[in-house]
């Protein structure tokens, strides 16, 4: 297993939206870092991202200009799943597809020792994965959020099969690289953030469906209250604070009239065939939208760094 402090290599399986940010995390932690990647123009794009991405830490104070090349130094880049074969950790981070995912932990199994640690960051359970593994103990679900060289969360799950010794040295690992892991105690489909996320989404698409308000309306109300609460007091937490008695007599009002569709409205379904969206926004407007998300999550992650000092 992983000693506590100990500088190790680290091999992430897929060099595409989540492999370079994870390969990027771990590099600035000072870890050595091997991304095995589809072919050697994906491998060429995910070190123009970490190098984008470094640029950007640095214009925020939080990287030395000086410490890219270091930090860049320390990633190694192939095509070749063998690389992975001396790595203390491989986390995969393939697109979602089931049968590349299985297939590439049943390579994991043949080539790694017996205590490598194989992680998936999917959005995949653990036992989704492990059809083609023997050794099941070892393997763990790192589900990071994007971007994960901006967002702390990483939720960690196992299977029944998973070591409570891989559990604690996979966690201990995350707070080493300055991320917040999280133990999830059971399996469920999409881990929690997610289900969260998506409990909100159905109801805010259904709410825009229904004609009940605006996007920008709904938007607006989610940005500027609970929005901004949650970012201090989780959901539990909130309905605690507010007073359990009159948060359970209002969900008993409210429940019953909450959307409970299995499919998005059939307009949402009709824009994402045509790669459409809600808003009429250019390209400059997305772009500007994003950017301003970003300069948010950096505000949050230098807070984040301060408080670990």
């Amino acid at each position: 297993m992983i000693e506590k402090g100990k500088k190790i290599k680290v091999a992430v399986v897929g060099d595409g939206t989540m492999g370079h940010g994870i390969s990027e995390v771990f590099a600035k932690a000072g870890h050595t870092v091997q991304i095995i990647g589809l072919n050697d123009a994906s491998l060429k794009s995910a070190l123009d991202r970490i190098k984008l991405s470094l640029n950007e830490f640095v214009a925020e104070g939080l990287v030395s200009a000086s410490d890219i090349d270091t930090i860049v130094g320390r990633i190694s880049f192939s095509t070749d799943i063998q690389k992975a074969e001396d790595a203390a950790i491989v986390i995969e981070a393939l697109p979602e597809n089931m049968d590349l995912k299985t297939e590439t932990f049943g390579k994991l199994e043949k080539i790694c020792p017996q205590d490598t640690i194989l992680a998936t960051a999917s959005g995949h359970s653990v036992s989704e994965v492990i059809a083609q593994v023997k050794k099941r103990d070892r393997v763990i679900a790192t589900h990071f959020w994007f971007p994960p060289q901006l967002l702390p969360l990483v939720e960690v799950c196992g299977a029944p099969e998973t070591s409570k010794a891989t559990i604690d040295t996979t966690c201990e690992l995350l707070k080493g690289i300055g991320k917040k892991p999280v133990v999830i105690d059971k399996e469920i489909d999409g881990f929690i953030g997610n289900r969260i996320q998506f409990a909100a989404l159905r109801e805010a698409w259904a709410l825009y469906d229904s004609g009940v308000a605006t996007a920008d309306a709904i938007d607006s109300i989610v940005r500027y209250s609970i929005g901004r609460r949650y970012s201090v007091t989780g959901p539990i937490e909130s309905a605690d604070v507010a007073g359990l008695p009159v948060m359970v007599n209002f969900a008993a009002y409210l429940q019953p009239s909450l959307s409970n569709d299995k499919d998005p409205p059939a307009k949402l379904f009709d824009l994402a065939k045509v790669d459409g969206k809600v808003y009429n926004r250019s390209k400059a407007e997305i772009d500007k939208l994003i950017a301003a998300r970003k300069k948010e999550l950096f505000r949050w992650l230098a807070a984040d760094m301060e408080e670990t000092k």
